[in-house]
């Protein structure tokens, strides 16, 4: 049996969260394979509101087992705000959420590193979330850091005081000032709650998974362009973002990959620096924003809103070698008279459909195509008969553009707001 990937083909927000509640109950097993609690996946059923930071979203549908896997950096703290605030919606974690012994760990120095950097960045941040995500990976890469598994040792206690001196000596070196007694306490409440959860080798459950012909999917968090390789480097997440990760963060081979769920906005979004060649400074983009709710789920802070990117969403494609496309948020441009779409750049007076290398540095003119508004609510819609002559008419447009079917269209963010697709074959 396969594994599907789930993902994000934007700047991260395109609603991955919903999408896993909506497709888990096709499915045995939900894995989240990289990222932090910098990613918040936003689920809404039954007119309640869930944010989750770490625990995949397939958690809400009892039966379904949820694996975090070895590509994933945990904070205890925030894991345990959200099985405390699972627990409290009678949501039990306690036999269906598994976590990856070879995940590694983010302590409080970690935080304070993550600040200090940005705060030493000025004008040339990157816009982190200061979850101590980026040093996390640091020490992962740099053979220092400290994993779930950690926590069975006898001496974890010594081995997290080791990786913390080594962290206030590069404080200090930094002139940065912080009060550690603060922030430790929450820390080791949060390890005593790991100490009763259920730690595994993850790469051997998801194989017996696989050979046992379970329905597994993967959960990715963040978006494919900002992939540590291949996103805006450097305005970028600390981890792959795209199929590959997959792999990687859970221990599965590339020829157990099957279908691949690529997401995203019917316009865009991006939080934090970088760049957006499509972004809007002016009302149109304030209108997208409002509309759109667009504030991060993880941070709060306003996400900047622009048209849809094709040049960005080809790229974003081909390399996570998508094989279903879900357009999300359809219903926010509901009343817009016109909907632009970003054909092509132009760069130094040359056009061009493919995302450059130094997008960052290179000043990007967008190239529109207008296309018909439609002026409809489209919160009440249950089937795609019923959907504007101009939606449908801006889907088989991006179907055409984007050569890969649309096969999930959201129109609210209620998983019952959500239409499937019949597409027997690609548009031509």
């Amino acid at each position: 049996m396969s594994v599907d990937v789930l993902l994000g083909l934007q700047w991260g927000d395109e609603g991955k969260g919903k999408i896993v509640d909506v497709l888990t109950p096709e499915y045995s097993v939900v894995a989240r394979f990289q990222g932090g609690p910098n990613a918040g996946h936003t689920l809404e059923f039954e007119g309640i509101k869930h944010v989750l930071h770490t625990i995949p979203s397939g958690i809400f549908r009892k039966g379904t087992v949820n694996i975090v896997g070895n590509g994933v950096v945990i904070d205890p703290v925030t894991l345990k705000r959200e099985i405390d605030a699972l627990t409290k919606i009678n949501v039990d974690t306690s036999a269906s959420l598994f976590i990856s012994r070879k995940a590694h760990l983010i302590i409080p120095t970690h935080r304070l590193l993550d600040a200090a950097s940005e705060a030493s960045k000025g004008s040339e941040k990157i816009g982190s979330t200061l979850r101590g995500i980026g040093p996390t990976y640091m020490d992962k890469t740099g053979r220092n850091g400290l994993r779930v598994g950690d926590i069975e040792s006898p001496d974890f206690l010594k081995r997290y005081e080791k990786l913390r001196n080594k962290h206030i000596h590069l404080l200090n070196q930094m002139n940065f000032e912080f009060k550690l007694e603060e922030l430790e306490p929450a820390f080791m409440e949060g390890i005593a709650l790991m100490r009763t959860l259920n730690f595994v080798d993850s790469e051997h459950e998801m194989n017996r998974n696989i050979l046992a012909g379970k329905q597994i999917l993967a959960e990715g968090a963040q978006g494919s362009l900002l992939d540590i390789d291949f996103g805006s480097y450097p305005f970028v997440t600390s981890s792959n973002t795209i199929t590959a990760g997959a792999c990687t963060g859970l221990g599965v081979a590339p020829r157990h990959i099957g279908k691949v769920y690529g997401i995203f906005k019917a316009y865009c979004t991006r939080v934090g620096s970088g760049p957006f060649p499509t972004e809007l400074n002016d009302e149109t983009g304030e209108a997208i924003r409002a509309a759109g709710k667009e504030f991060g789920a993880t941070t709060g802070r306003p996400r900047r809103c622009g048209w849809l990117d094709l040049p960005a969403l080809k790229y974003a494609i081909m390399i996570n070698g998508v094989s279903d496309l879900i357009m999300m948020k359809s219903d926010v441009l509901s009343g817009f008279k016109t909907i632009r779409v970003c054909t092509h750049y132009e760069i130094n007076g040359k056009k061009m459909d493919y995302m450059p290398f130094d997008i960052v540095n290179e000043e990007v003119k967008p190239i529109y195509k207008d296309l018909p508004g439609w002026n409809k609510d489209l919160t009440g819609i249950t089937a795609e008969k019923d959907m504007p002559a101009e939606l449908a008419s801006y889907i088989q447009y991006l179907e055409k553009e984007l050569q890969v079917p649309i096969t999930i269209v959201s129109v609210g963010p209620d998983r019952r707001q959500t239409i499937r697709r019949n597409v027997a074959e690609l548009i031509s």
